[in-house]
């Protein structure tokens, strides 16, 4: 049984064949509830993108590319690790060694499979049947098992803060269904999901929308919506940076927004002033791509400061350079008058995005308004950026004016 593979060191044509750049693809096993599946993660220079398969798929694409589209590929199996490599006359050389130590395939926690999710195994959800999450009879298709997980983890996120959205609402006299904004809602499996614990499960008026920067997408969404005769939801397409509804949000979502997307989202939900964001950032690379091309005179001051092992290894600098963009975030919200946390959102076995800010606006922060389109947050207001963000002469997004 494939345990993982590896396949780095892309040919000319890797773009032609796969449609993106990648410069390197990683594929695990985890057994799930439907038995062996296999995430993979397909990785550019600034992107990451996250797919799918099932065993046979996995073989299947290695196969294809092994050797072909990457000159290199590492596959382990329970009892072995093969090596496929290509020359540059094309030749294919095959490599293969027995491990001292069998593999075996992370097992999904028992727990999981019995844990009460808010949107329940055997009864069809119609939303998830049509994104085909769900088979007819309300069967989770193995393949989408860590999907089904996904969403039901997010919505018990949204669900903690329900009572906190009201309450901010009821205070500030606003009796308008809560409205939710979902920047870069992508195939909007979690537009639809929080339509449906709103609308179904807590039976809360609410009107959503979803705004992508692909028009296919989008026409896709509100394709489903209509076969679904669903209320109160719309999708839109747009930039979230220069973005402006009509209405202002009692609470943004974004999940995976990339790199300074989140800023932009994060900016305009204090601004408009929603009372809960939730955000799941994705490739923060501006702060390791201005560390990286900081002036040599300033590097060199760097190596002798406390943080040189932080900045010496590159893996070490992305790391730490992705924790800091995000540990920003959550300061910056707090200036805002937010309480914040930040939180795992599934566990690193199923995705390396798996960090959740989590805001709720404080009481005495919520301002009157009932969140028309003119309305902006009187707590929205400039505030210094942490030293560490002077030490390293960095200019981070979510701190610029």
């Amino acid at each position: 049984m494939l345990i993982s593979s590896t396949l780095s060191k892309p040919s000319s044509d890797v773009e032609s064949v796969l449609g993106k750049p990648y410069t390197k693809i990683k594929i695990t096993a985890s057994s799930g509830a439907g038995g062996a599946s296999y995430f993979a993660e397909f990785f550019t220079d600034k992107q990451v993108f996250h797919k799918h398969f099932s065993e046979k798929e996995a073989e299947d694409f290695i196969e294809e590319q092994a050797g072909k589209t990457f000159k290199n590929c590492v596959k382990r199996t329970e009892d072995e690790e093969i090596t496929i490599l290509a020359n540059k006359k094309g030749k294919i050389t095959r490599l293969s060694k027995k491990l001292a130590i069998k593999l075996k395939p992370k097992a999904a926690d028992k727990s999981e499979k019995k844990k009460n999710y808010l949107i329940k195994e055997g009864t069809p959800v119609p939303f998830l049947v049509l994104l085909g999450v769900m088979n007819s009879e309300g069967k989770v298709i193995s393949s989408k098992y860590d999907k089904f997980r996904q969403i039901n983890r997010f919505l018990e996120f949204i669900d903690d803060i329900l009572t906190d959205v009201t309450e901010l609402k009821n205070a500030a006299g606003d009796q308008n269904p809560v409205r939710i904004a979902d920047f870069g809602c992508g195939k909007s499996y979690l537009t639809f999901a929080v339509h449906y614990l709103l609308t179904e499960i807590r039976h809360i008026p609410c009107q959503i929308e979803g705004l992508d920067l692909k028009k296919d997408v989008i026409a896709y969404c509100n394709e489903i919506t209509k076969k679904l005769g669903l209320e109160n939801l719309i999708f839109h397409t747009g930039n979230i940076s220069d973005y402006s509804g009509k209405n202002s949000p009692d609470i943004v979502i974004t999940l995976h927004a990339c790199d300074t997307a989140t800023d932009f989202a994060l900016k305009y939900a204090c601004q408009r002033g929603a009372k809960a964001i939730l955000s799941v950032p994705c490739c923060q690379h501006q702060i390791n791509s201005q560390l990286q091309k900081l002036p040599a005179e300033k590097k060199s001051a760097l190596k002798g400061s406390d943080f040189a092992p932080l900045l010496k290894y590159g893996l070490i600098r992305e790391r730490f350079s992705a924790l800091l963009t995000d540990a920003l975030r959550g300061q910056w919200l707090e200036d805002q008058g937010y309480s914040v946390q930040l939180m795992e959102f599934i566990d690193m076995e199923h995705t390396p995005k798996n960090i959740l800010i989590r805001a709720v606006r404080k009481a005495e922060q919520a301002g009157t308004g009932t969140g028309s389109a003119g309305d902006v947050s009187d707590t929205f207001r400039e505030h210094s950026a942490p030293s560490i963000v002077s030490s390293l002469s960095l200019a981070p997004e979510i701190y610029r004016q």
